[in-house]
C-alpha cells in the first residue's frame, strides 16, 4: 500500500490490498475493504461498510458510502459493495442501501464505468459492463442489467429497470422500464428499434439479432396490448434465450415498459 500519510486519512482498522494506492486528502473510515491494485485518487471520501474489489480506479471528489438519502433509514447498518475492474470517475457520489424498503445493499458488480458527477441511490443494483454516462441520476432500487449504457444527464425514477444490452439516449426522462437488446429515446422516453450496432459489437450472431428484432415486431408493432403480446410471441416464435429474457423482463415490471412512438419501424 502506497498513502501520502501527512496528508491522508486511513482508519486503522480499514482492509486495504496488495499494492493499493491512496491519494492525498482521502479519507477511508474503519469499516472499509478495498481490495488488491485498486487505485484510489486525491480528495476521495470512501465511508464506513463498503466493499471494494480488486484493480478498480476512483477518481478525485467521489464519495462512496455515504448514509442513503432515505427519510426511512433509521441509522441501521448497509452497505456499498463494488466489483472488481470498477472505475469511478470524478465526483460520482454512491449511498449505502437502507433496510426500511430496500435489500440494504447498493451493489455495482464488475466492468462497470461510472463517470463523473453520477448519483446513485441506496439499493440501486449495477450488474455487470454497465456504463453510465456523466450526471446520470438514479433514484433508490434501481436495477440496471448487463452491459446497458445510460446516456449523460438522465435520470431513473425509484424501482425502475433497465435491460440488458440496452441503450437509453442521453437527457432522458426515465420513468417506465426499459426492455433488453433496445434503443430508447425521445420525449417521453420510447422504444426506438434494437441496439444492433451494440449488440454487433458485443458479439451478437445475425441469427439472435433476428430473433430479437421479431420478438419486438409483435411486442411494439401488431396493435396488441402487452400481456397479449407476450402470448402471440410464445406462440409464434419458437424458444430461445433471446425470446425468454425478453418476455421474463416483460412479465416481471412493476412499472410497465416504455411505449413506441417513434415515426419509423426501426432506428438502428
Amino acid at each position: 500500500m502506497k498513502t501520502n500519510e501527512q496528508y491522508t486519512v486511513i482508519h486503522p482498522g480499514a482492509k486495504l490490498g496488495k499494492g493499493v494506492q491512496v491519494g492525498p486528502f482521502t479519507t477511508i473510515a474503519e469499516h472499509v475493504e478495498i481490495g488488491e491494485g485498486t487505485v484510489i485518487g486525491p480528495n476521495v471520501c470512501i465511508m464506513d461498510y463498503v466493499r471494494i474489489g480488486s484493480h478498480g480506479h476512483i477518481f478525485p471528489g467521489a464519495v462512496i458510502g455515504a448514509i442513503p438519502q432515505d427519510l426511512k433509514f433509521a441509522g441501521e447498518k448497509s452497505y456499498v459493495e463494488i466489483g472488481n475492474h470498477v472505475t469511478i470517475r470524478e465526483y460520482a457520489t454512491i449511498n449505502r442501501g437502507t433496510r426500511a424498503s430496500g435489500k440494504g445493499t447498493t451493489i455495482i458488480e464488475d466492468n462497470c464505468l461510472i463517470m463523473s458527477y453520477v448519483h446513485i441511490a441506496h439499493d440501486c443494483h449495477i450488474k455487470k459492463g454497465v456504463i453510465l454516462t456523466s450526471y446520470v441520476g438514479l433514484a433508490g432500487e434501481t436495477i440496471i442489467d448487463e452491459h446497458a449504457i445510460v446516456g449523460g444527464a438522465s435520470v431513473a425514477h425509484q424501482f425502475s429497470k433497465i435491460g440488458m444490452y440496452s441503450m437509453v439516449a442521453g437527457g432522458s426522462l426515465i420513468r417506465k422500464d426499459v426492455p433488453p437488446f433496445v434503443l430508447a429515446g425521445r420525449h417521453p422516453l420510447s422504444y426506438g428499434g434494437i441496439n444492433l450496432i451494440g449488440l454487433r459489437r458485443s458479439g451478437f450472431t445475425p441469427e439472435q439479432i433476428n430473433r430479437i428484432r421479431d420478438v419486438y415486431r409483435i411486442i411494439y408493432q401488431v396493435g396488441l396490448n402487452v400481456s397479449d403480446a407476450c402470448r402471440k410471441v410464445e406462440e409464434v416464435i419458437e424458444p430461445s434465450e433471446e425470446r425468454d429474457i425478453i418476455l421474463s423482463f416483460i412479465r416481471s415490471s412493476k412499472r410497465g415498459i416504455i411505449p413506441h412512438r417513434f415515426d419509423s419501424e426501426d432506428h438502428e
